[in-house]
């Protein structure tokens, strides 16, 4: 796309500008900002329509509007002819157009610059999708982001990488990083992302694990095509694999495992199928199959077919297209050939074992506090504490309530007793469970000191129940709470000083 030998004046240039997130917020203030992301620039025109660098990029770029070639010399120096020439911009007259969006893009400590296609629709009507139109930072991208585990790691692949989001995300714990993908325009884009912000990527050319065969890495994470469309449908390449049904997705949890390596997470944003008269997670566990993996799957949403055809047809720019209804019954009738009466969209969270494999499936369209990598990778330590402890063994454990707990209860003003008591989970997966004294108790008393049998003994004597009861009927609530998260792993009683 541009000659590497301009791409430090390039990145010179943005970084004098104060091109940044935050930056670009502040000029043009929080209305415009949400007026932009419903595809509305006339408030962002009104606040970058006085001079400077930053104002010119904005417009440039974010807004898609010419501006006049000496305001954009003076915020790219040097860089009009070059990049002219690089086809990022165009030269007509005295005015100056982007053919891409470079687009700034951060997370807590980091401002980086990313390089993708311009936003269809936003400075006229929409229009019929490129096939190999290259998406910036979406939805998606920024949910996988938050989804993926953090931790320091030698190998990672950013399976599919688009422009480079992921890929950016992952160079900052990763010793190495390998961003894969089918589209030239993507590839050529997400090098030069890695180049403007001095990353060191290995981008590669092929489809989904065909660039890496052979190669294992410690953390996959994964934005595939996984939109569910007819054969023969026009294939978008960064959301349409061209395979049946929900097969790529399956295809990519039936193959991780042997690019894992041991202890080494793959997590995918995915859809999958929902079939009449089955049942999803009997559906999604035959994926699993054989495989050494622990995994947790989220359901995040439950789609109908119309609302899913009708979302991915207006994402393609085909809403107002002559034949919008022809596509729309093609595709519900193929929905209905293959006894689709649901899709099913979530994530997949898988980590490589030499043990029993644990699985865990699950509906949740609560509330979620980002990010949930650390959810992922302490759901992780959970299982392998849990995995071979025995009930016994269980209440001989001390267990932690976990930080971000807690405790609302429900009844009349100065009553003795509660009507409910509710444990709460703040960060992550926002869980809730109702409790009742006993577990309340238990949780309220697990501070890492007395294990959970000695604290259900001392429930026992304080409420005059029987200690053997008591042990025996909530080994299985002491089990959940852990399963969830609402009581962490602590040293083991034999090991405590």
């Amino acid at each position: 796309m541009i000659d590497e030998s301009y791409v430090p004046q390039l990145r010179g240039a943005l970084a004098r500008a104060g091109f940044t997130v935050d930056a670009v917020f502040a000029l043009i203030g929080e209305e415009a900002h949400h007026a932009l992301s419903r595809n509305q620039i006339v408030p962002a025109l009104r606040a970058t329509a006085g001079a400077g660098d930053l104002a010119t990029l904005v417009r440039l770029f974010a807004l898609q509007v010419p501006v006049d070639r000496r305001r954009a010399d003076e915020a790219l120096p040097g860089l009009v002819e070059p990049l002219v020439a690089a086809d990022l911009l165009e030269l007509s007259g005295d005015e100056v157009r982007a053919l891409v969006d470079i687009r700034p893009y951060g997370d807590e400590t980091h401002d980086w610059w990313i390089l993708c296609d311009p936003t269809p629709g936003l400075t006229g009507p929409a229009a019929a999708m490129n096939p190999e139109h290259v998406l910036g930072i979406s939805e998606a991208s920024s949910s996988l982001a938050q989804l993926t585990a953090r931790q320091p790691v030698g190998r990672a692949l950013d399976l599919g990488t688009g422009c480079g989001v992921q890929a950016l995300h992952l160079a900052q714990h990763a010793d190495t990083v390998v961003a894969t993908d089918v589209n030239p325009r993507a590839l050529a884009m997400a090098r030069l992302t890695a180049s403007l912000n001095q990353l060191d990527i290995d981008v590669r050319d092929g489809s989904l694990f065909d660039p890496v065969a052979g190669e294992t890495f410690d953390l996959i994470a994964t934005n595939p095509p996984f939109v569910i469309s007819p054969p023969g449908a026009d294939v978008l390449v960064y959301r349409d694999s061209g395979l049946p049904g929900d097969s790529v997705v399956r295809h990519l949890v039936e193959n991780a495992a042997t690019h894992l390596n041991v202890g080494g997470w793959c997590q995918i944003l995915a859809n999958w199928a929902h079939h009449d008269g089955r049942d999803w997670q009997a559906d999604l566990t035959e994926w699993f199959a054989g495989s050494p993996l622990d995994a947790w799957v989220l359901q995040r949403e439950l789609i109908d077919p119309p609302s899913y055809v009708e979302m991915w047809l207006a994402d393609a720019g085909l809403a107002g297209a002559p034949d919008y209804l022809q596509r729309y019954d093609a595709w519900l009738a193929w929905f209905a050939a293959e006894n689709i009466d649901a899709i099913g969209f979530g994530w997949l969270n898988m980590r490589r074992t030499d043990d029993s494999p644990v699985t865990r499936f699950e509906e949740w369209a609560g509330e979620i506090a980002p990010p949930i990598g650390p959810s992922v990778t302490a759901w992780g330590h959970r299982v392998d504490v849990l995995r071979n402890l025995d009930d016994a063994s269980l209440l001989d454990r001390t267990w932690k309530q976990a930080p971000d707990l807690v405790e609302e209860t429900r009844g009349p003003v100065g009553a003795e007793h509660p009507e409910s008591i509710v444990l709460r989970l703040q960060q992550g997966v926002r869980r809730a469970r109702q409790v009742d004294t006993i577990e309340a108790g238990l949780v309220s008393a697990s501070d890492g000191d007395l294990t959970a049998g000695q604290i259900l003994d001392a429930l026992a004597t304080l409420l005059d129940r029987d200690a053997g009861e008591l042990r025996t009927t909530y080994a299985s609530s002491v089990r959940e709470l852990v399963d969830d998260g609402f009581l962490l792993p602590h040293q083991p009683a034999k090991m405590r000083a």
